[in-house]
């Protein structure tokens, strides 16, 4: 499995976000942003139900999966994650992230990604408060703080997040879980920034990084 440890403090891994790709030419863009220094890929996969929007599922996952050696960290934004779990694992997904406000059994389904050889996330919309997931902070390798509501691109960074990064990074430090704090929504050169000091360890970019002119340039400023 292809997984990443915690960063050099200071500094936090980069997953472009593949929803801002073309996927006409999917594959060239893995391979740009591999070369400009992504460390792992971010597949936003999203049901229609969930969230008003609808993407893609396991086969484009084990498409990516072809085209790219990077690890592979999948964002259920879906109702009845726990129904999936098998495929996305079979198409070579290395961490799968639930909403604590989905329908799912979120211990069980947590469980059952372990299981299956992947990692193990949780995420929480801009409007959930972190006490929502301190049941299961133990049980998880990675934490997704969500800074725009999820279901579309282009919105703005909600501050809020930033708290709930910070609360999280206290919490690790004080012993209550082993996990990377990933941020997603509205991240740019000056929002990663704020969130890296805040304690985030992996910094999703979908538009900002995809659409620059220079990727590589713009990896780095996201990593710090």
């Amino acid at each position: 499995m292809n997984w990443l440890p915690r960063p050099a403090e200071g500094t936090a891994w980069v997953a472009p976000s593949l929803l801002s790709a073309d996927f006409a030419d999917i594959t060239a863009d893995i391979a740009d942003m591999t070369a400009a220094g992504a460390d792992l890929l971010h597949l936003d996969v999203m049901d229609a139900h969930f969230v008003p929007n609808l993407t893609f599922g396991p086969f484009i996952c084990a498409a990516v999966r072809r085209a790219s050696d990077l690890p592979l960290d999948a964002h259920l934004m879906m109702t009845n994650p726990e129904q999936y779990l098998e495929p996305f694992a079979k198409a070579g997904i290395d961490g799968l992230t639930i909403h604590v406000e989905a329908d799912a059994p979120v211990a069980e389904t947590l469980a059952r990604i372990g299981e299956l050889g992947m990692k193990r996330g949780i995420s929480l919309k801009p409007g959930t408060p972190v006490v929502e997931i301190l049941p299961f902070l133990d049980q998880v390798d990675l934490v997704l703080v969500m800074t725009v509501q999820p279901g579309f691109g282009g919105q703005s960074f909600d501050q809020r997040g930033v708290e709930k990064i910070a609360e999280l990074a206290r919490r690790r430090d004080a012993g209550e879980g082993e996990f990377l704090i990933n941020v997603d929504g509205g991240i740019n050169d000056r929002t990663g920034a704020r969130c890296r000091e805040a304690g985030a360890d992996i910094l999703v970019s979908g538009s900002w990084l995809l659409k620059a002119e220079d990727r590589s340039k713009a990896a780095a400023l996201l990593r710090g």
